[in-house]
């Protein structure tokens, strides 16, 4: 088996390049929901020292002078710009496995079908990618998914390779191996890499010397199943691949929120974002946390951060019962910001909407305890069975609605946000926050559609 790891260059920049032309060659970012902070740059952003998580009113007094092109996030473009080169690689290969928004594991299994030059057919692919949507993509093969991700970053960064590397014989993977980073392995992380790296191992070919028991017992299994796999042995499968252990979804607010009402409708908003994106991986979560915070910026105002966890009786993933906890989770916050400006004293008053007080600037919702929806244990604490069938019912009706008529056609009452006076309908969460620099949905409303004169 040859696996082929398709990775989408800078992915966000480029679907704004690919519908703007006149980005090509220049610096440019995106930023985060509301403009908070740079979450994306180009290879020009980046050689000129831009750092990821700059806050975008930092920019300017940091790069003066410099011509910088930031752009507020438009995730209904990227998404839907991935779904287009998702396409293209299912119609190539026989197997596909989508590991991201910008990322997919091809599975070329050698047949009568597949050529036999490898690195010939991934030039073609990742040049049809480009021809076909505009993306650029590069493209990493070899006999392990670790090795394939490895190529992929060689494809990405040596022209000379056209944006495909396959590493194909034993004396290539040991050349590779000695010129990779060892914390820039795939599954090692710069954690483990700067520990590796008191102990003089430095990179890729210097960890894979290292004893495997070694590597297990300082690493645990995934530890040893990377160090495997860079000795040339297929053995993570596509079950064991690395996912999300959590899952977060965070905004900071366009304007101070004062209220819990106000409060509770964001809140609600990311606690059902998190509950899909359970779903959507076939999951469920056993904690909920909720956590709200002040502007750091503003040191004329009181300052507050906070956070609190749920557990909930058993694992879960309907959007009644992440938003239940969430909410629980966010008043236990307000309850104790309360309790912490009065000194935390025994006569101080628990009730959240005492903290109206305090301006809050952003908030957010983390699910943690992630396991799969097939290996759940339940609880005789949790609500009963029939009400829990009902509402992962629900949330699946939900899903299939929103699906055809787009995010947030059914969504909880409790998330739903103030109405626009010009349609008369409620703001969707995509239009909730501020986005003064965002680019027009060209692959999704026939209103962008782009005019050609």
């Amino acid at each position: 088996m040859v696996y082929a790891l398709v990775d989408c260059d800078n992915c966000y920049v480029s679907c704004e390049r690919v519908f703007n032309p006149s980005l090509n060659g220049k610096a440019v970012v995106v930023l985060s929901n509301n403009d908070g902070c740079v979450v994306a740059r180009s290879p020009e952003a980046k050689a000129m020292g831009v750092p990821e998580g700059l806050p975008f009113f930092q920019l300017a007094e940091r790069f003066p002078g410099q011509e910088i092109h930031a752009l507020s996030s438009n995730y209904t473009l990227y998404g839907d710009m991935s779904r287009r080169v998702m396409g293209i690689l299912r119609a190539s290969a026989p197997e596909v496995f989508v590991y991201s928004i910008d990322e997919a594991f091809l599975m070329l299994d050698e047949s009568p079908y597949m050529p036999v030059d490898y690195k010939a057919w991934g030039e073609a692919l990742a040049a049809k990618v480009r021809r076909w949507t505009g993306m650029p993509v590069s493209i990493g093969m070899a006999r392990t998914k670790t090795l394939a991700k490895m190529a992929s970053k060689f494809a990405k960064r040596y022209a000379g390779y056209r944006k495909c590397c396959h590493i194909a014989t034993d004396e290539q993977r040991q050349k590779a191996l000695a010129l990779f980073p060892v914390e820039d392995v795939w599954g090692i992380g710069r954690r483990h890499g700067a520990r590796l790296r008191q102990r003089g191992v430095a990179t890729a070919l210097d960890f894979t010397r290292l004893d495997g028991e070694a590597v297990r017992r300082s690493m645990s299994v995934t530890g040893l199943r990377t160090w495997q796999e860079l000795h040339g042995r297929d053995c993570i499968s596509l079950d064991h691949l690395p996912r999300k252990q959590t899952i977060c979804t965070s905004r900071s607010f366009p304007k101070m929120v004062a209220t819990r009402q106000e409060l509770a409708v964001a809140v609600s908003a990311f606690a059902a974002r998190c509950a899909g994106k359970l779903r959507h991986q076939r999951s469920m979560a056993q904690l909920v946390t909720t956590f709200v915070a002040t502007n750091p910026f503003r040191e004329d105002m009181d300052q507050c951060s906070v956070a609190r966890t749920v557990a909930l009786p058993a694992p879960a993933a309907s959007d009644p019962e992440i938003v239940h906890a969430a909410l629980e989770a966010m008043d236990a916050c307000l309850a104790s910001a309360v309790m912490a400006r009065m000194g935390g004293g025994l006569g101080a008053s628990p009730q959240p909407p005492a903290a109206a007080a305090l301006q809050w600037k952003r908030a957010g919702v983390i699910v943690g305890g992630i396991v799969p929806d097939t290996e759940v244990q339940t609880s005789f604490l949790d609500i009963p069975p029939a009400l829990k069938a009902k509402l992962t019912r629900l949330s699946a009706v939900a899903d299939a609605v929103n699906a055809r008529h787009g995010d947030e056609t059914l969504q909880v009452a409790s998330a739903m946000r103030p109405h626009d006076p010009a349609t008369g309908k409620a703001l969707t969460f995509r239009n909730s926050i501020l986005h003064e620099r965002r680019s027009p949905f060209y692959t999704t409303d026939i209103r962008d559609i782009i005019t050609v004169t």
